[in-house]
This record gives structure tokens, C-alpha cells and sequence, in this order.
């Protein structure tokens, strides 16, 4: 059963840890990640606010945290030795320990090994 607007609009915090508002009708200058990240920005420090809105996924409401666009920032700019790590731990993730291919893709866990390996292929030498 569909909740009425008035549900969700408690600007002043009176039922919700957050002012709360429902969709569509937050105040400006507030964003949700999704949106700072759209722009370009990473939020900085706890949500401030909260948007609320049915789904009829779920009996409960949907949540949506809101941070202050003004203290969000942009991220840290990616290290040449964190790009050089990621790189490594990535090539690690698709290199198969049976048969030392390194694929295209992301070894599955629960197989551990490359498809040929997993499949019992053996190619001729």
C-alpha cells in the first residue's frame, strides 16, 4: 500500500535520525553520492540528510543518503604506485595457477582455475 508524501517530509528530524524528505523534494544544495559522483565529487563526512521514497520491490521504504554538495570534494587523483598495484592485483585476479595463462577476464572463484583448466582441457603439446 502506497504511503502518502506527508509520511516522509520530517525536515525538522521529529521521527527520523535525518531530516527526511521524499523524492523528488529535497532542499538545494543537497546531492546523494550518485549525483556528487555524476559531478565529478566524492562526499566528505556523514550524510546530512535522507530521501525516502516506496518501491514496490520491498515493503519497506527506499533510503537515499544526501550530503552537502559545498563540503564535498573531488577525488584523490590516482598514485603511479597505486595504478602500478592495482595493475598487478588485476593481472592476478586473471592469471590461471594451473596452467599460467593470463586471460581477458576475472577468474571465477568458485572454479579457481581458467574454463580449459576447469573443463579438463589439455591442449596438444
Amino acid at each position: 500500500m502506497a504511503r502518502r508524501i506527508a509520511f516522509f517530509y520530517d525536515p525538522e528530524a521529529e521521527r527520523n535520525d535525518v531530516p527526511t524528505y521524499p523524492w523528488g523534494l529535497a532542499p538545494a544544495g543537497l546531492a546523494t553520492r550518485a549525483q556528487l559522483v555524476a559531478k565529478g565529487l566524492r562526499p566528505r563526512g556523514k550524510h546530512v540528510a535522507q530521501v525516502m521514497w516506496d518501491s514496490s520491490r520491498s515493503p519497506q521504504p527506499r533510503v537515499a543518503f544526501l550530503y552537502e554538495i559545498a563540503t564535498a570534494t573531488p577525488p584523490t587523483p590516482l598514485t603511479p604506485a597505486k595504478a602500478k598495484a592495482l595493475e598487478a592485483a588485476m593481472r592476478a585476479r586473471r592469471t590461471c595457477p594451473e596452467c599460467g595463462d593470463v586471460g581477458p577476464y576475472c577468474l571465477s572463484t568458485s572454479l579457481g582455475t581458467c574454463l580449459p583448466c576447469s573443463d579438463g582441457f589439455v591442449p596438444a603439446a
